[in-house]
């Protein structure tokens, strides 16, 4: 598995395969590509296996200073191999280095592996929210310096 980082633009050789993901994740969703724009310290993290987009983790600067773990997915054929783990491992070693202190990103509970793969990692449940779409949200924190 390799491991490939994008700031502010992903290459648009990748889009498909983080598109075939989405969809395999999300209910067949198209992931709308302005969505991937015009965001502060856009971060992609791409796990590549055989030449093809395994899992992807999007994430970004909120405006409290926080980086919003935002979207994220591994194809059902890659699942429980880690590579969730390794993707949010890549992605807080690139907060840190950029001096990122805390890693926010919501969960929901239908999504329990995720759930699980954030408690493992050191996250903490802060809050829970139902959104404008009638979902339950759960929020998580890490505090990066306690690593």
């Amino acid at each position: 598995m390799e491991i490939l980082k994008f700031e502010n633009t992903i290459p648009k050789s990748w889009l498909e395969g983080i598109q075939e993901v989405h969809r395999a994740v999300f209910d067949g969703d198209l992931l709308k590509e302005e969505k991937l724009q015009n965001r502060n310290n856009f971060l992609a993290i791409l796990a590549i296996v055989d030449g093809k987009v395994a899992a992807f983790k999007f994430g970004y600067e909120q405006p409290d200073g926080a980086f919003y773990s935002w979207l994220g997915g591994v194809h059902p054929n890659y699942q429980r191999l880690g590579i969730a783990a390794a993707c949010m491992k890549a992605q807080h070693n690139w907060c840190r280095g950029k001096g990122y202190k805390l890693v926010r990103t919501y969960g929901r509970n239908e999504k329990k592996a995720m759930l699980i793969v954030n408690l493992k990692a050191g996250f903490n449940i802060i809050k829970t929210f139902v959104d404008d779409k009638g979902r339950h949200k759960i929020v998580f924190e890490k505090n990066l310096l306690a690593d």
